[in-house]
């Protein structure tokens, strides 16, 4: 009697289909990857593990607006005063009211969450250019509030921050920050990834895809808009109280236009809605200008450093890199590194018939 096995990848039913870690391989890379990120404080030193910690704060924040322009559709040129307002609250909470900093994070996160709401409300009844521009006064209206409400933000001073602690214990080293920051990165994109396989996620990419059809199905365009915004905002809040945390310090200048452009950069480059994209796309930019640094100094001294009069100053340079990259993904790679990534994982896949 012969027993007749499938010969493909068959899936009967949507929960399979939506299943984010599908084969055991897949899930045996999870596992693999994240004991060798746990080694890292072991074998790296300082330098790189800050590096680290920065790709995971700044990728929690770009998954949020990830979240808002890659699955819903929407714009926002203003993510980095979210990510700000998120740095200042959890410091101005820890302070004015003692709770703990570990406590004060998702709090942080809740309170800028509020914030993006009362913001995004007019995505309801916008979109396009004239959402742009909202997003762009919310940006300016939030810097203008840091610099006035010295009670929140220290004004111009700034405001120090404490290191957060469990039982006597303070992760005030990279060492142990690290372990911090990666639990965050774990919990958040495994809901976000979880979110999206509910009602509430394929609304929001039905509104992406064609708002007309999914207003005929149903779905409340105005709701779900603003519940992006929401959303995107508490992610940032989080990533912004993690960023604080980690510097000990923060003031009101580092949350500028040109920290939310660095923010549409990281989601563009990574790949527009993909979860692990936006992680992607925040280690890119934190690469970015270490290369650009690394470019500096091989040319230091050369007849093209005289040329171009660079003198050890590459803060230009970034800023050139940023835009350069943003043309060329957008030319070569408009779907961003996620698609690469695909692509090299079905090419392997099917080796040697990858044809």
């Amino acid at each position: 009697m012969t027993v007749m096995t499938p010969a493909g990848d068959f899936r009967t039913s949507y929960r399979a289909d939506t299943t984010i870690f599908p084969t055991l391989g897949s899930r045996a890379a999870l596992w693999v990857g994240i004991a060798i990120l746990c080694c890292a404080p072991l074998v790296l030193d300082r330098y790189l593990l800050g590096l680290l910690i920065n790709v995971g704060t700044l990728g929690i924040a770009a998954l949020g607006l990830n979240i808002l322009v890659g699955f819903t559709g929407q714009i926002s040129i203003g993510h980095a005063a979210f990510f700000g307002f998120g740095a200042f609250a959890s410091a101005w909470l820890h302070e004015r009211f003692q709770i703990p900093v570990l406590l004060c994070i998702p709090l942080a996160g809740l309170m800028t969450a509020a914030v993006g709401l009362v913001f995004g409300a007019p995505a309801a009844r916008l979109k396009g250019l004239y959402l742009a521009i909202a997003t762009l006064a919310a940006q300016f209206i939030l810097e203008d509030f840091f610099a006035r409400a010295q009670w929140f933000t220290g004004g111009v001073a700034g405001r120090i921050t404490e290191p957060p602690t469990i039982a006597g214990f303070a992760f005030d080293r990279e060492e142990t920050y690290f372990y911090l920051v990666l639990a965050f990165v774990i919990i958040m994109f495994v809901g976000a990834a979880n979110l999206m396989r509910t009602r509430d996620g394929r609304a929001l990419i039905a509104v992406r895809d064609h708002y007309l059809s999914a207003e005929i199905m149903g779905i409340n365009l105005a709701y779900y808009r603003t519940l992006s915004f929401g959303i995107s905002s508490f992610y940032a809040g989080i990533g912004g109280a993690l960023y604080a945390h980690h510097l000990l310090f923060v003031s009101v200048e580092a949350f500028n236009i040109l920290f939310s452009i660095q923010f549409l950069s990281m989601v563009i480059i990574g790949g527009l809605g993909s979860i692990m994209g936006s992680l992607m796309g925040a280690a890119f930019m934190v690469a970015l200008p270490e290369l650009v640094q690394a470019g500096a100094d091989a040319i230091a001294g050369s007849s093209l450093d005289r040329m171009l009069k660079i003198g050890g100053n590459i803060s230009f340079l970034r800023e050139m890199a940023i835009g350069a990259a943003i043309i060329l993904f957008l030319i070569f790679e408009p779907d961003g590194l996620a698609r690469r990534w695909r692509l090299i994982k079905a090419y392997w896949k099917l080796y040697p018939y990858s044809h």
